[in-house]
């Protein structure tokens, strides 16, 4: 495998982002708004930022993106308070100047024969997901489906779909309001009992959408997946199994997040055999056989 890294040198900026907004939502999660123009413009779906969470802490922690505005230069995440240092991030109030570095990774790539994308998202891997499905949405020749999942209340106040999505099970009618806002349909799945939210695993939602499709159609579909190793490992399983393209954007505990410390390596199943991959720079997206090869 080619070191695809250094094609991505020149992209990763340092800035100072002024916080524009930093809203709270039930299950310690938040939503974090940051102008940062330089990442704004050039970050890409499956990308993520290297945040310094406040002064007392030197070591930076890995954000994914959830979206952007280039021409406004914000752009914003998604993080759920659990360790020290998104403790600390917590606390940061509008006005207040945090440094990032970003865009930092591989992002999600959607081939041109690509007309069924199938995107997964489980927890804090649902804001990946946001940020490819409003890449899709005016792109001609897709149709893209998106399933979200989550144990806690969803971050988003849930509508229901007035988007068909054939094969759905009876009673998942909860959707994503940006979503529908961008026409693309959603569902949503949850084992907490929520509203509207299938009761079970948001792969269900997945296969539902994907085993009436034709071989032929299966060949132009593709899974992109964020979330849980469970999840990931139950997505590859999926599109091994229907014969759909898999891509599964991991998530590991990060140093340098620059490629230089090699803390955040994996084990992947090559072509030529195993290999360790720094999940930061050679990932965090890598083909669902490389992460899950199967038996």
């Amino acid at each position: 495998m080619a070191d695809a890294s250094r094609d991505r040198r020149d992209t990763i900026f340092a800035e100072d982002a002024a916080v524009l907004a930093h809203a709270e939502w039930p299950g310690d999660q938040l939503e974090l708004r940051v102008h940062a123009p330089k990442t704004a413009a050039a970050a890409l779906p499956g990308q993520f930022a290297h945040i310094a969470c406040d002064p007392l802490l030197p070591m930076r922690r890995p954000l994914s993106i959830q979206r952007v505005d280039p021409e406004a230069g914000w752009v914003e995440f998604l993080y759920k308070r659990l360790g020290f240092g998104t403790r600390l991030l917590a606390r940061r109030q509008a006005g207040d100047t945090l440094n990032l570095m970003g865009p930092i990774g591989r992002p999600f790539e959607v081939a041109e024969d690509t007309h069924y994308p199938v995107l997964i998202g489980g927890g804090v891997g649902i804001p990946p997901m946001i940020f490819l499905a409003e890449a899709l949405k005016d792109r001609p020749g897709v149709a893209p489906a998106a399933f979200l999942g989550s144990e806690v209340p969803f971050p988003f106040e849930t509508v229901t779909s007035g988007l068909p999505l054939p094969g759905m099970p009876e009673g998942a009618t909860a959707a994503d309001p940006r979503m529908e806002q961008w026409g693309i349909p959603s569902r949503l799945a949850s084992n907490a009992g929520l509203e509207g939210a299938h009761h079970g695993f948001v792969t269900d939602l997945a296969r539902a959408h994907l085993e009436p499709l034709a071989p032929a159609e299966r060949r132009r579909a593709a899974i992109y997946a964020v979330g849980p190793e469970p999840m990931l490992e139950a997505a590859a399983n999926l599109g091994r199994e229907l014969g759909v393209a898999t891509w599964l954007s991991l998530e590991e505990y990060m140093a340098c997040a620059v490629g230089g410390c090699a803390g955040c390596t994996v084990r992947v199943e090559e072509p030529t055999g195993p290999a360790m991959r720094r999940v930061c720079v050679d990932g965090p997206v890598f083909p669902g056989e490389q992460v899950y090869p199967g038996r």
